[in-house]
């Protein structure tokens, strides 16, 4: 059940609308549902659009859908819901394969311990089986959880806010947005579907894999399919980690950062160059856009995650990563929500270039 924060402000004024753009990260999108939570409880934004990749594609379909189904206490509702779920379906299930009982729990048990027996026969298992060998017949945890927290039909004709749900389409490598009539729940899956732990997903004869490879998450669609100027982005992927990783584990956490973060870089390049065009006059107003880009993200907290704590779906895990989010969510808020419609929070050439 949720509740109203006491000192949450109260004012006259009409809500801010503005877009958000939610990464994707496994279980560390449960700091988004904390952002989430705290800009609903907060009142002062109102949600146009929502482009998401992978457990934001999570995040946006149950907010939208909490939404239609109960306005914003059933959207707060809706997310908490979704995250016990995780947590319900992360604990040893004798309905799920034997492989995938033992991967998650071997992993959970050994999230911050690189060099514990669990983690290492995991580790084994996945640099030496595909998903095909290890799951032939195709079974996916999300699957039950988005089906039972999601009516997609009634979604699909009666969304509150737009829906852009990324993900990567495995023969061509090209982005593939999922919107309007397209959302659905393989749309969702697709854009979560991490390629060493399930099979590909096949939509209308193409095959995807998670979306955070093309678009983590995708900005165009909220500039040329929506009327706010404001992107607030979610971040879960640390840009900036201090220190020169060693252990091959460390090596290939800050390799999927940096891979995950690459798609959301060069689109910040794309849209620091049309502003400087537009600032010196090279472009018209009415020729581009002047997007506002704000951003929510705590480096540090999500550089001290080990890359196996994305899979830990552990209930105080996941809580402590939302009261983390819902922390920088009324801070960023305190700070920059003044600016949402005026100017942008975050200096791109600093944060980005």
């Amino acid at each position: 059940m949720v509740t109203r924060r006491k000192t949450a402000p109260e004012s006259s004024n009409k809500p801010k609308t503005i877009n958000l753009a939610l990464q994707g990260g496994g279980s560390h999108g449960a700091f988004t549902w904390g952002v989430l939570d705290a800009l609903l409880e907060d009142g002062r934004l109102q949600l146009e659009a929502v482009s998401a990749t992978s457990a934001g594609s999570l995040n946006a379909v149950v907010l939208a859908d909490g939404l239609r189904k109960g306005g914003i206490d059933g959207a707060r509702q809706a997310l908490a819901d979704l995250w016990r779920a995780v947590a319900d379906a992360g604990r040893l299930n004798p309905l799920q394969p034997p492989w995938l009982d033992a991967f998650m729990h071997g992993v959970q048990q050994a999230a911050h311990r690189e060099w514990s027996p669990p983690h290492l026969w995991a580790t084994a298992m996945l640099q030496l089986f595909s998903p095909y060998q290890l799951n032939p017949l195709n079974l996916n945890p999300l699957r039950q959880i988005v089906q039972n927290q999601v009516d997609f039909a009634a979604l699909q004709q009666a969304s509150p806010i737009k829906l852009f749900l990324s993900a990567t389409n495995v023969e061509t490598g090209k982005i593939r947005v999922f919107s309007g009539a397209d959302i659905g729940l393989d749309a969702v899956l697709a854009s979560a579907c991490l390629p060493t732990l399930f099979q590909a997903v096949e939509i209308g004869g193409e095959f995807f894999w998670d979306g955070g490879f093309m678009g983590n998450p995708a900005i165009f669609p909220l500039i040329y399919d929506s009327l706010a100027a404001d992107v607030l982005i979610v971040h879960v992927n640390p840009i900036l980690r201090r220190g020169v990783p060693r252990s091959s584990a460390e090596i290939a956490n800050r390799v999927n950062e940096i891979s995950f973060n690459s798609s959301l870089m060069r689109e910040m390049r794309a849209i620091a160059f049309v502003t400087a065009l537009i600032d010196r006059g090279q472009l018209k107003p009415e020729d581009a856009r002047r997007m506002r880009i704000h951003s929510i993200r705590c480096d540090e907290l999500m550089a001290a995650q080990a890359v196996e704590s994305k899979i830990d779906t552990a209930w105080p895990y996941l809580t402590e990563l939302r009261d983390a989010g819902r922390q920088q969510a009324f801070a960023w808020l305190e700070q920059h929500g003044a600016k949402v419609g005026v100017e942008s929070s975050v200096d791109i050439r600093a944060e980005f270039l």
